[in-house]
């Protein structure tokens, strides 16, 4: 059985408009294998409101045995996340993305390339921020977010009010956030947008935004923006 959040909208549950894609036209049945056998072992706890109606914390304590807790939100295919749970054994990692297409990419990515320090949340992310505890994250990733281009759309990008403050509210003192995109526009609304929810941009010159940060990978998504002219931009921030 595939668990995400795309359907289940019990009662008490917030409305909550989801504007991207959960599923593409079809799963192969590799894919269905993956998730069906892998997911569920992966779950960082009880995410969804049919299984945490109360929004009781997670207990990160027992999920990852004291690990610092890093976030990456929408993680495509995996490439970067697969990457930063093998380099940083130390780390406890979640990983959040609703398309299930990505989300049998990294799975496949894990079973020839196991990790004991990451968990996989199919879906929404804020469903996620409901429940973690506060102040409990060390550091967080927005890498190449759907750009929505269109002026009418970009209050459906991540870096809004809706996403950023509750992210705020579950990162601690001192956390990073990370932020990748080769769109010049989600570079300005980033800019605007994250300060007012309590952090400070670290870039001093230029090249602390067009240089990648130690132990960056560049995925496919990055290697076509750079074949096409895109300039990619690397932000820092820190919670206040």
């Amino acid at each position: 059985m595939i668990h995400n959040d795309r359907t289940n909208h019990p009662s008490g549950a917030p409305w909550r408009n989801f504007y991207g894609r959960f599923k593409g036209k079809s799963l192969r049945a590799s894919q269905e294998k993956l998730l069906d056998e892998d997911l569920e072992g992966l779950s960082p706890g009880p995410v969804g409101w049919d299984v945490n109606p109360d929004r009781e914390p997670l207990d990160i304590e027992a999920r990852f045995g004291g690990r610092d807790l890093w976030l990456e939100i929408g993680f495509g295919g995996g490439e970067h996340l697969a990457h930063l749970a093998a380099q940083n054994p130390d780390k406890g990692l979640i990983g959040c993305e609703p398309y299930l297409n990505g989300v049998a990419m990294l799975l496949a990515k894990l079973r020839k390339t196991p990790v004991t320090n990451l968990a996989v949340h199919a879906g929404d992310a804020r469903n996620l921020f409901d429940v973690l505890p506060a102040r409990s994250v060390g550091r967080a990733y927005l890498l190449y977010p759907d750009p929505w281009p269109k002026k009418r759309h970009h209050r459906r990008r991540f870096v809004t009010p809706e996403h950023l403050e509750p992210l705020a509210q579950v990162m601690r003192p001192g956390a990073e956030l990370r932020v990748a995109t080769d769109i010049e526009d989600y570079v300005r609304q980033t800019l605007e947008e994250v300060p007012r929810a309590g952090f400070e941009w670290l870039a001093e010159t230029p090249e602390d935004w067009r240089e990648p940060w130690d132990g960056w990978l560049s995925t496919r998504y990055e290697q076509k923006a750079l074949r096409e002219g895109r300039v990619p931009h690397y932000l820092r921030f820190r919670r206040l």
